[in-house]
C-alpha cells in the first residue's frame, strides 16, 4: 500500500503566503506525476499543478505566477509554494501521485486526505 499525507494548510489573509507539502510512503517502486488538486464547497475537484519525474511541470491558469511546485524524487515528496493568496484559493488541496509498486503491475493513481486552506480576512 501507499499513503500520501499532506501538512501546511492554514488560515491566511489574502495576499499572503502558505506552502503545503506531500510525502508519499509505502511499498513505492517508481512515482510517475506527483500533483495537487483542490476542491471549494459545491464544486468540483480542479487541477492545481503536476510535475513529473523529469521535472516539467503544469499550472491550472488560475494559479500561473503565483503557485510553484517543487519534488524531491529522493525523499518521494511534492510541496506547493502558494503566494499573493486569493479569497478563491480557498479549498481542500489533495496531493496526487502516479506510484508503481512493483514490476508486476501497473501505474495507480494514489491521493491523500486532504488539507484545507482557507483564505480570508
Amino acid at each position: 500500500q501507499v499513503q500520501l499525507v499532506e501538512s501546511g494548510g492554514g488560515l491566511v489573509q489574502p495576499g499572503g503566503s502558505l506552502r503545503l507539502s506531500c510525502a508519499a510512503s509505502g511499498s513505492i517502486l517508481t512515482i510517475n506525476t506527483m500533483g495537487w488538486y483542490r476542491q471549494a464547497p459545491g464544486t468540483g475537484r480542479e487541477l492545481v499543478a503536476t510535475i513529473d519525474n523529469g521535472g516539467g511541470t503544469n499550472y491550472a491558469d488560475s494559479v500561473k505566477g503565483r503557485f510553484t511546485i517543487s519534488r524531491d524524487s529522493a525523499k518521494n515528496t511534492v510541496n506547493l509554494q502558494m503566494n499573493s493568496l486569493k479569497y478563491e484559493d480557498t479549498a481542500v488541496y489533495y496531493c496526487n501521485a502516479k506510484v508503481r509498486t512493483s514490476y508486476y503491475r501497473l501505474e495507480q493513481t494514489y491521493r491523500g486526505q486532504g488539507t484545507q486552506v482557507t483564505v480570508s480576512s
